[in-house]
């Protein structure tokens, strides 16, 4: 029963992507393009899905476990630090050049979008490589608190 929830809340979302056209990356260039021919279409969806998110986490937020009763595990960070603006930066920068973010991309595979798989492979790159240089920053400081 869980897989099937888990697959129905994928196929919702998804569905959700592509009839938004969050999953259509010259929509989402056309959006980002302000000196351009804008499109203010994509503001509304992202303003309903803030407004969503909104709600769902105050009502996540007095809940200590999951509609299917796995443990509720939310982020708890607050600062706005190097590794947020960074990432932040990153995430801005892919969006803008290839017109996907993650879930859309992973969507516009199911499509046939060839840039979009060129966009996840680099994507999970990325993500790979922030694993590797995060392990060695991690033991590093640690050497240094040691050493210190």
């Amino acid at each position: 029963m869980q897989r099937f929830l888990v697959f129905l809340v994928g196929l919702v979302f998804g569905t959700g992507l592509v009839l938004s056209g969050m999953a259509d990356p010259a929509r989402v260039l056309g959006f980002l393009d302000l000196s351009g021919l804008w499109d203010p279409s994509l503001a509304l969806v992202m303003g309903g899905a803030i407004v969503v998110g909104f709600f769902a986490f105050r009502i996540a937020r007095k809940r200590t476990h999951t509609l299917i009763g796995g443990a509720l595990r939310l982020p708890r960070a607050t600062a706005i630090d190097k590794r947020l603006v960074l990432g932040s930066l990153v995430f801005g920068a892919g969006w803008g050049l290839a017109g996907f973010c993650p879930g859309p991309a992973i969507v516009a595979i199911g499509s046939g979008h060839l840039k979009a798989v060129a966009f996840v492979a680099a994507m999970l790159v990325g993500m790979l490589v922030y694993e590797l240089t995060g392990s060695y920053m991690s033991r590093r400081k640690e050497a240094l608190k040691g050493a210190g």
